[in-house]
């Protein structure tokens, strides 16, 4: 009953085909990251000057514009996103509800009636909200400085509450959903560092107040401000081409497969900076158009006519203006007027009866990775003719005119062998072996080795996985993914002496990794330790109060029928 850890966003996830861990006896599940100082409550926004309140005295025009937009509004305290639930989930059976009392946002959950080893009740303080609730909204907790969001979201388009997306069937109550710094970086400004030993453990609120505030594109304004409005400030108009994109492009572009350039990190980006300085983007040109994802805009824009045509001419801001949003009444008209400054000589005569040029040429889409939510198709076909992508080939496409080096590309194939494509697997672990023989860095490239130690374990090669693994670990010492699977590693062949540690690290830094925790409890048992794999358990569940798996074996554990040592 031994598992594996994964590390998400943008170190690639590796999972171990769930078929082959079952078969030698080793349960898998996703594992999240441990202690830090309580934050009892989010900042009051009147603890502290917001500076675009400074900015709104000379710009009270264009603030008043922003203010109404739904990066303006991308997230804040809890209460003033609240939007009330009662809500019952179908597959698991937990009942939900999301209400106010005395100004605060609580989450209750329980299941009603159930057995025993199934009970469920307790009730969570929400601190923040995501999601301006044009598409949907989520919100925020903490359990001692670890940061998650909730198992439940808002979806606007379709007015109902659901499960958060990938989870919509869990038999489970999902609680241990990691807050991402990628995600909070597109729906707040100021997000803070996290602390090394997990991506969702901060030191305090991982960002001061919310929404995407004017720094976010116009950069530091301290200087401009020192000057009375005289001094620098950054325009994004008057930056070359890619820095200029690169502000929207931040958020706005997902790549199908996103690779983080050695030693550099999507987090540090700030306006005026090459966003493809820091990261690969790739979309798989076996596969053509949106692929069915939320924010696919700018790659499915990459691919249409109009932009293959008009170039550095054609950007977000010819459509979209950030500080404004188009009023629905308007939005017909206001996108054929962006249509026609190219194409005038449609203004009269090409299906007069339905101005709409979206509804033909963008339509919108349902998405695959976010449920109950459309997507404009950017490609922006001709409906006469079949679409033919660009980009279309048996390789992965650089978005951006990157030209990806050996060890980008080797793990950009290693992602989609995460995901099964095992013809993607035999290129990348060609190429990862390559990049590491022919580059002295990658020696403490902690990702490369964490990749190359994943592959060899598939192919059966475990000596050399636990090499890999080893070298990621000296790189990174917080690496889970490395050290969860090397944990396996060593259980599998017997060694739990050399596997305890491993888990207890790993669960230690992130006790939110549930599937560490139980393996930890698994071999604490089996090494004669009942009351440390019954203190494990408790942690578990402290975090995953549903896990199946924790409770049955905290059960069995008290019960005595499970007998530790055995």
């Amino acid at each position: 009953m031994l598992g594996r850890n994964f590390r998400a966003c943008s170190s690639a996830a590796l999972t171990i085909p769930l078929a082959a861990l079952v078969a030698a006896g080793f349960m898998v599940a996703h594992a999240p990251h441990a202690a830090g100082a309580q934050t009892p409550n989010a900042p009051s926004p009147a603890q502290s000057q917001d500076p675009d309140e400074v900015c709104a005295n000379c710009h009270r025009q264009i603030y008043d514009s922003w203010a109404r937009t739904p990066m303006a509004q991308a997230s804040g305290p809890a209460a003033e996103g609240f939007i009330p639930a009662d809500f019952t989930h179908a597959a698991s059976g937990v009942h939900y509800r999301v209400y106010l009392d005395l100004g605060q946002v609580w989450l209750s959950y329980e299941r009603p009636n159930a057995p025993s080893n199934r009970a469920l009740q307790g009730k969570q303080l929400l601190l923040f909200y995501l999601g301006s609730g044009r598409r949907g909204r989520t919100w925020l907790f903490q359990r001692e400085g670890y940061w998650y969001e909730i198992p439940i979201n808002w979806y606007a388009k379709k007015h109902i509450w659901d499960m958060t997306p990938g989870f919509l069937t869990a038999r489970e109550m999902p609680f241990t959903l990691p807050v991402d710094p990628g995600c909070l970086h597109c729906h707040a400004s100021n997000v803070q560092a996290s602390l090394p030993d997990a991506r969702n453990h901060f030191s305090g609120p991982p960002f001061p107040r919310g929404g995407i505030a004017c720094a976010s594109c116009h950069g530091d304004p301290s200087q401009h401000l020192a000057q009375n409005g005289k001094g620098p400030i950054l325009n994004p108009a008057r930056l070359d081409t890619v820095r200029r994109e690169s502000i929207c492009l931040e958020c706005h572009l997902e790549g199908e497969i996103a690779v983080v350039k050695q030693g550099r990190s999507v987090g540090g980006f700030r306006p005026g900076d090459n966003l493809f300085d820091d990261a690969v983007y790739f979309e798989d040109g076996r596969k053509a158009g949106p692929g069915g994802r939320a924010t696919s805009q700018w790659e499915s824009l990459l691919e249409s006519a109009c932009k293959r045509a008009s170039g550095d001419r054609l950007t977000c801001t010819t459509c979209h203006d950030p500080h404004a949003t188009v009023p629905a009444e308007d939005r017909v008209a206001y996108y054929r007027s962006r249509c026609l400054t190219c194409h005038a000589g449609l203004a009269s005569g090409h299906h007069n009866e339905n101005p709409d040029c979206t509804s033909c040429h963008m339509p919108r889409e349902a998405t695959e990775d976010i449920a109950h939510e459309q997507v404009t198709d950017h490609r922006i076909q001709i409906i006469s003719k079949p679409f033919t992508s660009p980009f279309a080939a048996d390789e992965l496409v650089p978005i951006g005119g990157v030209q990806p080096g050996v060890r980008d590309e080797a793990i950009a194939w290693a992602q989609l062998a995460d995901r099964g494509d095992r013809a993607a697997g035999e290129r990348a672990l060609r190429l990862l072996l390559q990049a590491e023989s022919t580059d002295p860095a990658q020696a403490s490239d902690g990702e490369l080795h964490m990749e190359l130690g994943f592959l060899e374990q598939m192919s059966g090669n475990r000596e050399r996985a636990k090499e890999e693994y080893q070298q990621s670990l000296r790189a990174d010492p917080y690496n889970e993914t490395a050290a969860g699977n090397l944990a396996v590693l060593e259980a599998q062949q017997g060694d739990s002496v050399a596997a305890l540690p491993l888990w207890q690290k790993v669960f230690k830094d992130d006790p939110g990794a549930s599937a560490a925790g139980i393996d930890l409890a698994v071999t604490q048992c089996r090494m004669g330790q009942p009351g440390a794999a019954a203190g494990t358990l408790k942690r578990v569940l402290l975090f995953s109060p549903d896990n199946d798996a924790a409770r049955s074996l905290s059960q069995a554990i008290a019960a005595g029928t499970e007998r530790c040592g055995k």
